[in-house]
């Protein structure tokens, strides 16, 4: 049967299964879902083969929240050998072209004790393409597989332009030996997954900055080392490397009282907090022109969370827009979230009308 897998996070199957029945209802393709608790991956399958690829093709990959990875199925194999597994993951491909391949495995410790073998694959897989003239660098199609287990793999493409641009669907990102907390990889990595190619998009040397709830420091120190100046605002202390760069004010204020004296670039949040008071803040914020940008962390349930997603999504963008804001808004769960996601909005008068992750 014509279907869709995508890569999420294990444990929010569930989640990234409702989401992915809410935005194949509104592209109008019937389907059911196969999800399997804390295997890192779900099947979206349904019986309208052109729906899929279309749906593929046309819906903004950007705009998932919990998939971090798609791929259209055209195969699946159960039985690899283990003399030879690249002949049936080609006959699995079909005739497709693509210019690149990517051999994967789900995020668990199962799916990582196939690294090895899928960075085998994909070299001999790589080569048979080639030797097949399958691999063509003007496709605009990438060919993945998905190893479930030595002898069990799905295959499939998805367009580079409407996928996400790193094996296994997130950024490699190593921790700085000067940052103060693992954090500052998490507002890295939203600067990389949430604005994607937007380069302009990104902080800039001079800009000036609000860290609300900076302790210790790890947000902090990655806007600085972007050049931008920061108020860090917190009750606890920051790491001493922060505040020798000379480019951080630290008011031990609280987070959700401290008004700015003068508009700033951008505003960033990671505090401990429901999700309806945090996303209240950032509206104050973007509503009364304190900031243009912001970056904020929503801390999620343990159930409905795609359902309480759209609900503070859908309550910001009313608001937004009751207010004659025009913006641009991304959110996603990054691989450096946990029980929580991170949300970018940008306000700002060259955008027309505006995009959404709902």
């Amino acid at each position: 049967m014509p279907s869709i897998l995508l890569y999420t996070r294990p444990g929010f199957e569930r989640d990234c299964a409702a989401e992915a029945m809410y935005h194949a209802e509104n592209a109008g393709l019937s389907g059911y879902v196969n999800a399997k608790p804390d295997s890192g991956w779900l099947q979206f399958c349904s019986e309208d083969a052109s729906g899929v690829r279309e749906f593929v093709r046309h819906f903004d990959f950007s705009l998932w929240v919990f998939a971090r990875q798609w791929f259209e199925v055209r195969g699946h194999v159960e039985d690899l050998p283990v003399g030879d597994r690249v002949a049936p993951l080609l006959a699995a491909l079909g005739g497709a072209t693509v210019s690149d391949v990517w051999v994967e495995y789900p995020d668990t410790n199962e799916g990582k004790a196939l690294s090895k073998l899928a960075r085998g694959l994909e070299g001999h897989l790589r080569r048979s393409l080639e030797k097949s003239g399958q691999l063509r660098s003007v496709s605009p199609l990438r060919a993945h597989v998905l190893l479930i287990s030595g002898a069990e793999a799905w295959v499939g493409t998805a367009p580079i332009e409407n996928s996400a641009p790193w094996p296994l669907g997130y950024p490699r990102l190593r921790m700085p030996k000067a940052a103060p907390s693992r954090s500052t990889l998490k507002l890295e990595e939203a600067f990389h997954v949430l604005l994607g190619r937007r380069s302009d998009a990104l902080p800039r040397p001079n800009q000036r900055a609000v860290d609300l709830g900076a302790a210790p420091g790890g947000w902090t120190w990655q806007l600085i080392q972007r050049g931008v100046k920061v108020i860090a605002v917190d009750n606890g202390p920051l790491a001493p490397q922060v505040m020798e760069e000379g480019r951080v004010l630290h008011l031990r204020e609280d987070a959700f009282a401290f008004k700015p004296q003068q508009p700033v670039d951008w505003m960033v949040c990671d505090v401990v907090e429901t999700p309806a008071r945090v996303a209240a803040l950032m509206e104050r914020w973007l509503v009364r022109g304190w900031c243009k940008t912001v970056i904020f962390n929503l801390k999620l349930p343990m159930k409905r969370r795609w359902q309480e997603v759209q609900q503070i999504l859908e309550g910001l963008e009313k608001v937004l827009e009751a207010a004659g804001l025009r913006y641009e808004l991304r959110a996603h769960q990054l691989y450096h979230d946990r029980e929580e996601i991170t949300v970018w909005i940008t306000v700002d008068p060259a955008i027309v009308g505006r995009t959404s992750a709902g």
